[in-house]
């Protein structure tokens, strides 16, 4: 059966962004000026289904999921159809709103701050994901932290996420996944149940820290690479069964069960021409998904996950920017890869 498998499904956060650029983030009772402003997909599945299907894939794509009963729900599934994604997992909530973001994007520096309405995504439950409907080989569920229903840790003391990822591994599926950036004490407490279920976990600088109480960022916000590679093997040892791939601005780092150690730095991306780094992170683990589904070896789709991040910056929404996949390759390698600052500590 496991042979026979093919495609990526993917299931969580479906969402639309509301990207406005503006001259700076203002104090609060201060003013700030819209520059410019796009409609664009967001949230972990459709972003990194979206970026698989620019990127030129052609193995099957599928998503699960719930949008409200209006345009925005309308426009998701449309979108879908038009990329030959599966929805037929996408449940229509009635008398509910497709779940929304507000992206403020600073146009000098690219930094984003989100403004979240849960919508239709909050309804999301163990009962949605049904794995006997598909045959695709691996399974990305995102963003954990940002699934209502999923998030609630049952008197078991496993989480929904836990459930569903558990699913899909008794179905012979890869199972990845993804955790959003908040800020609050719940990293510990609603994620742990879920990392024995995962081959793969992606996550950032910010979000290790949190889950593992290891700070692997200085004052200046640079990585030091032996905190990093010292929080992906606390997140092995509570049970990510595979790798463990931390992304950061500088590039990203990956550690497995037979402590093999890889770095791949950023794409040199000249600031003048970043439009904003609204899903990157899902750019980056779309590159790399794609390049596991391919039996790529890992130091690839790393490079590739960099390079689709990279070409992603060009423009403000999370994947108008991407191109074919060999295209993100040659953008890397054109414009080179960052040294690490200090590769002493690597």
């Amino acid at each position: 059966m496991e042979n026979e498998r093919h495609g990526i499904l993917a299931g969580g956060n479906w969402i639309l962004d509301y990207v406005k650029i503006i001259d700076v983030y203002p104090k609060q009772n201060a003013l700030a000026n819209i520059l410019g402003q796009n409609l664009g997909n967001g949230g972990a599945p459709y972003n990194v289904l979206k970026a698989i299907h620019k990127m030129g894939f052609t193995f099957p794509l599928e998503g699960i999921g719930k949008v409200g009963e209006d345009e925005m729900g309308e426009e998701i599934l449309k979108q879908c159809g038009e990329m030959g994604i599966d929805s037929s997992q996408i449940k229509t909530l009635k008398e509910k709103r497709t779940s929304y973001t507000d992206v403020m994007t600073v146009k000098n520096s690219g930094k984003r701050t989100f403004f979240h309405y849960r919508g239709a995504n909050a309804f999301l439950n163990e009962g949605d994901f049904d794995f006997s409907l598909s045959q695709a080989k691996m399974f990305h569920l995102g963003y954990l932290l940002l699934l209502d229903q999923l998030d609630v840790i049952g008197k078991d003391g496993v989480s929904g996420a836990a459930k569903v990822l558990m699913k899909a591994k008794e179905r012979g599926l890869f199972t990845s996944a993804d955790i959003v950036s908040e800020q609050s004490k719940r990293y510990q407490i609603v994620i742990p149940s879920s990392l024995p279920y995962l081959d793969l976990l992606f996550i950032n600088e910010y979000e290790a820290k949190k889950l593992t109480d290891i700070k692997v960022y200085d004052k200046e916000g640079e990585v030091n690479m032996v905190r990093g590679f010292e929080a992906a093997e606390a997140i092995l040892d509570r049970g990510v069964r595979e790798w463990v791939i931390m992304h950061f601005a500088g590039g990203a780092i990956a550690l497995n069960r037979d402590g093999q150690k890889l770095f791949q730095p950023c794409v040199d991306v000249p600031s003048e021409i970043i439009k904003g780094t609204v899903g990157a992170g899902d750019a980056f683990a779309a590159g790399v998904l794609a390049g596991l589904h391919e039996g790529w070896d890992m130091k690839k789709n790393m490079e590739l996950g960099v390079c689709v991040a990279g070409i992603s910056l060009l423009n403000n929404t999370a994947s108008e920017g991407i191109m074919h996949w060999q295209e993100c390759l040659k953008f890397g390698k054109e414009l080179g890869f960052k040294a690490a600052k200090d590769p002493v500590r690597y």
